[in-house]
């Protein structure tokens, strides 16, 4: 099954479950893959209804209809094989006091690397750099796709800093001015937007001002004036910082299946605080350090002679207390840091194992998590 049909087979389940915002989220998906004025206006008429009869029974019936059209209109067509279109090599960029790098790293279309580590250790300058902002100290860049000078090199290469610049006007003119100002045609423009704000579910702001939104909608109106200017690359820098946690995986989980459409693959890298959020929702995560680059599977490649298991966990013991208890089970190490410990146990013992040492000495434990494959490793180490 191909990656297309498999998102038409979701879209399936989810109306069967009847998770109707899902479902509308992606057949507006792949009504923009549709590239097709006929098929805009009919998924815009579709939403406003939903809009004025939110309780009406044939809900299922009008959007299962619709994205049977969908599909008989998109399956024949051909799916975009996805290319490499960023490569950095041997990156650096050097100030006074701080050096970042080397970095390599590759992106493919419809692939999300996740940049994570803590305040201060070049993922802001990573993002920069590689988006043109600053000219790296040495290495090189390769921006693997179609580009006739450099503004059309940064039309396609978007970067969203963590703090955007004020819009003046409500959203809807601003959406409007940038969909016209990136080659839509007047017929297309007012139908694409609204499409757009409505995947990013912001259809209910849509004519509000700047001033009235909060952080979180501010850089969710950002994103849609990005996807407007249809992106390469998606360079975003902490775009879950002002999010609660359900709004959060919200994102994430948009960003993923905006990356992987079948026939609109976009590459996106991000930085962010939340590692378990975006480890679950990153093709690949680079830890950075002072600078330097981590990647864990290399890291534990060239440092252990054997796999370790290693988990994350809280308890009210004491930290006495509990590497006397877990000796026995093949406790290599328990540290405490921020608030939890971190147990590594030799490369015989599986969670199971602790699991069961837990129960049999009665430690109380009140989250547990196992890191062994997880960059949270480097935050400790």
């Amino acid at each position: 099954m191909n990656e297309f049909e498999k998102q038409y087979q979701e879209i399936l389940d989810f109306l069967k479950f009847e998770d109707y915002p899902l479902a509308v989220k992606r057949i507006i998906d792949f009504t923009l893959d549709t590239q097709e004025i006929g098929f805009y206006t009919k998924t815009c008429n579709l939403l406003n209804w939903l809009d004025n009869n939110p309780d009406d029974n044939s809900k299922k019936e009008k959007l299962q209809e619709l994205l049977a059209e969908l599909h008989s209109a998109l399956v024949k067509r051909p799916q975009q094989i996805r290319q490499n279109i960023l490569e950095a090599s041997e990156l650096t960029k050097k100030y006074s006091g701080f050096s970042l790098g080397p970095v390599n790293l590759s992106l493919n279309e419809g692939d999300i690397i996740g940049l994570v580590g803590e305040n201060g250790n070049g993922k802001t300058t990573l993002l920069r750099s590689l988006c043109g902002e600053l000219h790296p100290t040495s290495g090189h860049i390769s921006y693997n796709f179609k580009h006739e000078d450099l503004y059309d090199l940064r039309t396609k290469l978007v970067y969203i800093p963590q703090r955007t610049d004020t819009w003046y006007g409500s959203m809807m003119d601003n959406l409007l001015f940038t969909a016209t100002s990136y080659g839509f045609s007047p017929q297309e423009s007012p139908l694409v937007v609204e499409l757009v704000v409505a995947r990013l579910g912001l259809r209910k702001f849509r004519k509000h001002k700047w001033k009235d939104l909060s952080s979180g909608y501010k850089m969710r109106f950002e994103l849609a004036r990005m996807l407007l200017r249809k992106p390469k690359v998606l360079l975003i820098d902490e775009p879950l910082a002002n999010l609660d946690i359900l709004a959060q995986q919200t994102v994430l989980e948009d960003f993923k299946a905006i990356a992987k459409s079948a026939f609109r693959p976009i590459g996106i890298i991000m930085s962010s605080q939340q590692l378990y959020e975006v480890e679950k929702t990153s093709d690949e995560v680079i830890f950075l350090k002072q600078g330097i680059q981590k990647n864990l599977k290399e890291n534990n490649e060239a440092n252990d002679t054997e796999k370790h298991l290693v988990i994350e966990f809280e308890s009210a013991w004491s930290q006495s207390n509990l590497n006397d208890c877990l000796l026995s089970t093949g406790l290599v190490s328990l540290q405490f840091n921020g608030g939890t410990y971190i147990a590594t146990f030799n490369g015989n013992v599986t969670i199971n194992h602790f699991m069961k040492a837990v129960i049999d000495q009665n430690i109380p434990v009140v989250y547990i998590r196992d890191i062994s494959n997880s960059t949270r490793r480097f935050f400790v180490s």
